[in-house]
């Protein structure tokens, strides 16, 4: 009898534990298909509206927003696949357009491959790269500039002298990290990475970020600036990229490590501004060309989540990591010339939030 106690009190034991660690055993959060177009091919899967359940009815009013504004193409992708692709004023899916100061975000990402290679790290000086005098600070001023100054643009640099980075025109205003202001300087990443890399900067970015992610495209040179021309779906190829941390199918091109720290706050003066990347749903931001403080949300319409690469006339892309969106828009200035945000992105807000909302 003593026997049939001892067994059942092990068997209810056994029995209590189980149910213990049936409780303890969370569900597996559901995992994020994310559909990535093949290299070398013009095939891209799409996803329907209807099967999104968004509003159908309010597609054409964006669509006939988007062409009263001067918009050339726009694109929105939902877990890399195309929900909507429109091309207007004579633009085509071949036609190529000018990146201009979204394609910072280039830079940024290629600087994070760089590092993530060991050929550079963001902290060192740039003189490191460079070698001294390439600016006309101070060689103890010039030193405190780091790589990741030149991608937080805080460097203390002045940036009322135009776009020129030659040496005679890299002033002096203040110390490093304690002045945010958007410069042209940030250029000369790309000659660090020349340097680290003992190649060109178009051979490094060619064979590490276009070729593995099948972008078309060229760098541009117009006077002391760098632009990026590529069409349109090359455009949203480097936004999925980048809304799948980094990843292209099961190959990791840039670390996620390195991107959290470009999509969030690089410095303690502008919250809005990671690392070339701007941010928004953060409580303040600086503008280009103004060292006036904003109260408020970079683009209030727009989820708080989203951060996005912004340019000269309205080229976007935005990135909304809670609902599995990326949204490119290339073309003219919507409304005035500006250099990155402008009165469009909350209008343009207001009109795809009766879309997917």
């Amino acid at each position: 009898m003593k026997y049939f106690h001892y067994l059942f009190l092990i068997l209810f034991l056994f029995n209590c534990s189980s149910k213990d660690n049936e409780e303890l055993i969370e569900p597996k959060p559901e995992l994020k298909t994310i559909y990535f177009p093949q290299i070398n091919s013009t095939i891209w899967e799409t996803t329907s509206i209807s099967d999104l359940k968004w509003n159908e009815n309010q597609i054409q009013p964006l669509l006939d927003f988007l062409e009263d504004k001067n918009t050339k193409s726009f694109m929105v992708l939902y877990k890399g696949k195309i929900v909507i692709e429109k091309y207007f004023n004579n633009h085509t899916s071949s036609s190529s357009w000018y990146w201009a100061s979204a394609g910072k975000t280039l830079t940024s990402t290629i600087i994070g491959i760089a590092q993530d290679q060991g050929i550079l790290n963001i902290n060192d000086k740039v003189s490191d790269y460079l070698g001294n005098g390439w600016t006309s600070l101070t060689l103890d001023k010039e030193n405190l500039i780091t790589c990741k100054n030149l991608l937080s643009m805080n460097s203390g640099l002045d940036d009322s002298l135009g776009d020129d980075v030659s040496p005679s025109n890299l002033k002096y205003i203040t110390d490093s990290e304690q002045r945010w202001a958007y410069h042209n300087v940030y250029v000369k990443l790309q000659d660090v990475i020349a340097n680290a890399n003992g190649s060109t900067w178009n051979t490094y970015f060619n064979k590490n970020l276009k070729d593995k992610i099948g972008m078309s495209g060229s760098w541009l040179q117009l006077n002391n600036l760098n632009v990026y021309w590529s069409n349109t779906r090359s455009m949203a190829r480097f936004g999925l990229l980048i809304s799948a941390k980094g990843k292209w199918n099961n190959e990791q091109i840039v670390s996620e490590e390195f991107l959290n720290e470009a999509t969030n706050t690089s410095q303690n003066i502008n919250n809005a501004y990671g690392y070339l990347w701007w941010l928004n749903g953060k409580e303040n931001y600086l503008l280009p060309n103004n060292q006036t403080e904003i109260k408020g949300s970079l683009i209030p319409n727009a989820p708080s989540d989203m951060f996005c690469a912004l340019g000269k006339n309205d080229q976007k892309i935005y990135i909304i990591p809670s609902k599995d969106l990326v949204i490119v828009r290339m073309g003219e200035s919507a409304n005035n010339s500006n250099f990155a945000l402008s009165s469009f992105d909350n209008d343009l807000w207001t009109k795809i939030n009766q879309v997917i909302n």
